[in-house]
């Protein structure tokens, strides 16, 4: 495994996960047993393609918040009938922030809603590209009208002097 992407996945709490040629999706994840676990499902996040994929490209930010490092990742899912469930989850569970119950709550739920992957690195890096990747904001229905500002009283001739 390349000490980069074993250093960089290490660190992190979010990944930016492409699965199938569509675009990245910011991700909740943590290091454990040699790979990235990231779980989704109802009540956890959504991570479109992600539980029917056998890979993913994985980006990775560094301290100072940009990218560092790409790489390609065999996507397996953690079944709660293998041993490795046993032995992930709970840890897995430990490491959720602001999670509804307790770890053992959260495995339960994830055992009977969610998908656990894990994203094992599968050799090798992406060159990081030269431009700075921008693009437009997704389509989102998560809008909402602003409130007319709230006034107690009229304001009157803002350019009057107050001495007057």
């Amino acid at each position: 495994m390349d000490a980069l992407v074993e250093e960089a996945a290490k660190k992190a709490a979010v990944a930016w996960v492409s699965v199938g040629g569509r675009p990245a999706t910011l991700l909740w994840c943590a290091w454990l047993g040699g790979a990235l676990l990231v779980v989704s499902g109802e009540g956890e996040q959504a991570a479109p393609g992600l539980a029917e994929a056998a890979s993913a490209e994985v980006s990775l930010r560094g301290d100072h918040g940009g990218r560092i490092v790409t790489f390609p990742a065999e996507v397996t899912r953690v079944a709660p009938a293998d041993e490795a469930w046993a032995e992930l989850v709970p840890q897995l569970a430990g490491k959720r922030l602001n999670g509804a119950g307790g770890a053992e709550d959260l495995a339960r739920r994830w055992a009977e809603r969610c998908v656990v992957s894990r994203l094992t690195p599968s050799g090798g890096t992406a060159e990081l590209p030269d431009d700075d990747q921008s693009a437009p904001p997704r389509p989102t229905p998560a809008t909402r009208i602003p409130r007319r500002p709230f006034r107690l009283h009229k304001v009157r001739g803002a350019t009057r002097d107050p001495r007057r």
